[in-house]
């Protein structure tokens, strides 16, 4: 079932995004009067094939659900009727060529935006920046740190979410600039610290710059009572209930919502025995196979329980974020620009060897991260949608001919020199181009197969 899941999600996530793409690319096309042959989701043999509108366009989807394409009337790929040339693409003016190829990426961040506009104006709630007692050495110990202090601003910015923290340090840690984080304990009462990211090494941009970093979850003594059972998840399959109150895990006694969750953590892939208390009826044991989820590198059990609910507890764990809606479109733009800057950013770290390409991700890492996001439910898995979104549309537009950067190279080059790049010079172009992105593939794939085999 987890299988199907992931096998699931990464189609309807690909699929999507393929689609989105390639639709900028056709809409684009369609309004500059290019003749569209063929719009295609999927690369090789078509398993589906049917034409529309008054072009007889084809509509393919091809069986390698990895990319697609829109072929357009081109005379460099054939003969084209003398009454059709002026709908010809390689007749178009530049700027028109231009646009068409643009769109593509474009129509990927536009997704990216919709998707973070509608999550900020319906409302998000998110884990705040709050933690426990640093790891001992840490930075963040270092930096002086105690347990229960809420971080408000770094370098003067505004802090509400652990995610924005999160990000935040990562693009500093980056530069290796030195922050100031401005924190508000329990008694209301602000502090300043300053933490120097320039000893965080390619491990934390890699991993969890957080953990990285020292800061550790704050420890909550909430008695060990499932609040709620997630649909489909495996404790629902062994048959857990909310109101459950475990009281051991393999005979070993659980005292509270810590022991649970790092009883369970620990046990990835592993048939736990639970002893449920469950009231007036007698006591329970009942077998939970663990599910193994890749929580950055290290291998953890998970089975979809929540924590009994505390109206005092979330209101100070977690916060939700809502905007209204000119404010949430906003948000949205600024969330899909900040995530393609650090995106490039990580993307040129990579080129200088500062960053791992371990960091490169093949269809096996994405459709895992795309089942995981899945089963925590529809809001995670649209965020990993939009994203993936981004980080397609920076990748396409990336100055490497095959890609539509590449091409807008060539169409920059032409306006310059006031002509069209030459056939030669395009086809040294392709095989180069075709070099780095087999490169790329090749460690994309490896980075996949190491993962699989190491964890």
């Amino acid at each position: 079932m987890s299988a199907l899941i992931t096998l699931l999600a990464f189609l309807v996530a690909l699929g999507t995004l393929i689609v989105v793409h390639e639709a900028g690319h056709f809409l684009v096309a369609r309004w500059a009067g290019v003749k569209v042959l063929r719009f295609s989701v999927g690369f090789g043999q078509s398993i589906y094939l049917r034409t529309f509108g008054a072009d007889r366009s084809e509509f393919s989807i091809g069986v390698i659900p990895l990319g697609g394409y829109v072929r357009m009337l081109d005379e460099r790929e054939g003969p084209v009727p003398e009454d059709e040339r002026h709908r010809a693409f390689n007749n178009q003016s530049v700027g028109k060529r231009i646009a068409i190829v643009v769109a593509g990426p474009l129509a990927n961040f536009l997704l990216a935006i919709a998707v973070y506009w509608a999550l900020f104006a319906n409302g998000v709630e998110e884990p705040r920046p709050v933690f426990g007692t640093p790891t001992q050495g840490s930075l963040v110990d270092q930096a002086g740190f105690k347990a229960g202090e809420r971080i408000t601003h770094l370098n003067g910015r505004e802090i509400t979410t652990l995610q924005e923290l999160r990000w935040a340090l990562l693009d500093q840690g980056l530069e290796h600039r030195p922050v100031q984080l401005q924190t508000l304990n329990a008694d209301q009462q602000i502090d300043t610290h300053a933490l120097s990211l320039k000893s965080l090494g390619q491990k934390a941009l890699e991993g969890d710059v957080l953990k990285e970093a020292g800061f550790t979850p704050l420890q909550i003594d909430l008695p060990a009572e499932i609040g709620a059972v997630q649909m489909g998840s495996a404790a629902e399959r062994a048959g857990l209930r909310a109101g459950d109150r475990v009281v051991a895990i393999q005979d070993k006694t659980i005292n509270n919502w810590t022991d649970l969750v790092g009883a369970i953590r620990k046990s990835a892939g592993q048939s736990l025995v639970f002893t449920l208390d469950r009231g007036a009826q007698a006591a329970q044991k009942i077998t939970v196979q663990v599910e193994e989820f890749d929580d950055k590198g290290e291998k953890i059990g998970r089975i979809g329980i929540a924590a009994p609910h505390s109206t005092e507890l979330r209101e100070k764990l977690m916060v939700k974020i809502s905007y209204s809606v000119p404010q949430a479109l906003w948000q949205g733009l600024v969330q899909t620009w900040d995530t393609s800057v650090f995106s490039l950013k990580m993307m040129g770290r990579m080129v200088t060897g500062e960053v791992s390409w371990k960091n490169l991700s093949g269809p096996v890492t994405i459709a895992d991260y795309a089942g995981q996001s899945a089963r925590m439910g529809l809001e995670p898995y649209i965020r990993f949608i939009a994203l993936i979104s981004i980080s397609l549309g920076v990748l396409n537009l990336l100055p490497i001919p095959l890609l539509d950067g590449g091409h807008l190279m060539y169409y920059f080059a032409e306006i310059i020199k006031g002509s069209p790049v030459s056939e030669q010079t395009m086809l040294l172009g392709q095989r180069i181009g075709m070099a780095i992105l087999a490169v790329m593939m090749a460690c994309a794939f490896y980075n996949d197969i190491s993962r699989l085999v190491s964890g």
